[in-house]
């Protein structure tokens, strides 16, 4: 191969090296910062391509979208005095480049640091005032747009801007656990030992009712039956006096043979009566008119 060709291949070489310093693309979901021996010089926000003078400048790329920062849990006390764990997460958006790298630099890790301890210090101070019922109904918005704002106001100065700090999940502590499972296990047994003799004082109230409904009515069908019965023999002893009127001679007849139908009909009977008994006067064949 020539050196002409050599030299031009160089050339081509230097160039697209040099051209490939020079020149830089900003996507459409970031923003640049132009920064020329530690020094910022120029911010671009437009996205498209630019040049730099290379070797000397550097470009730092920043994400223009919704960022995030997670926090591990830790532990916070309300103001009820309860202890609880709270998990926590914050979105934030870079809307100053030049004013977040003279605050922090271009490290994430810097930012999310700083960030972190201010969203620790607004949790602790917002929470210390609300309850544990507060903080797990629907009142949670409200606690959280106040920290929210806290936040924003705290990282004013370093060019984000706080969109949304949520508490991801909120537990209680190992030991208040147990406690807490411990007393809700006391209730519930209260609550079923007040049900079961609230349940045993209804069962003997029902069956005192249903022993004294028992007894009014067996008083009642006693009170009846000894009246029907009052009734019957009267009506009984009206018709034999009635019968007896009639025919008294019969009557007397008749009275007698039912007596040896009750008395003699059942050998099982023994009657120790005298030959001469007024009772056998109808046996002997003699017997006289009553």
């Amino acid at each position: 191969m020539s050196r002409p060709v050599l030299a031009l291949i160089a050339a081509l070489i230097v160039l697209a090296v040099g051209l490939d310093a020079t020149f830089f693309t900003v996507p459409q979901t970031a923003q640049a910062l132009i920064v020329q021996l530690g020094q910022p010089r120029r911010l671009i926000t437009t996205p498209g391509l630019h040049a730099r003078l290379p070797l000397v400048q550097t470009v730092i790329i920043f994400d223009r979208r919704l960022l995030d920062d997670e926090m591990a849990g830790e532990e916070v006390i309300l103001g009820d005095q309860r202890r609880l764990i709270v998990d926590s997460f914050t979105r934030y958006r870079i809307i100053d480049p030049l004013q977040y790298f003279q605050a922090v630099g271009p490290s994430e890790e810097a930012i999310h640091a700083r960030l972190d301890a201010v969203v620790s210090g607004s949790l602790r101070r917002v929470l210390g005032g609300e309850t544990l019922l507060g903080v797990l109904s629907i009142d949670r918005d409200r606690i959280m747009s106040r920290i929210r704002e806290q936040v924003n106001k705290e990282m004013n100065g370093f060019g984000i801007s706080i969109e949304d700090v949520r508490i991801r999940r909120a537990d209680l502590p190992a030991e208040n656990t147990q406690a807490i499972l411990s007393r809700m296990q006391s209730e519930r047994e209260r609550v079923a030992k007040q049900a079961r003799a609230e349940g045993a004082e209804a069962a003997a109230r029902i069956r005192a009712n249903a022993e004294r409904d028992r007894a009014v009515l067996l008083a009642e069908a006693r009170g009846t039956a000894e009246r029907l019965r009052g009734e019957g023999e009267q009506k009984a002893i009206a018709l034999y006096a009635a019968a007896y009127q009639q025919d008294p001679q019969f009557f007397a007849i008749w009275r007698t043979l039912s007596a040896y139908r009750d008395g003699l009909a059942n050998p099982a009977n023994r009657l120790v009566l005298s030959p001469d008994s007024e009772f056998l006067r109808y046996l002997h064949g003699t017997a006289n008119s009553p």
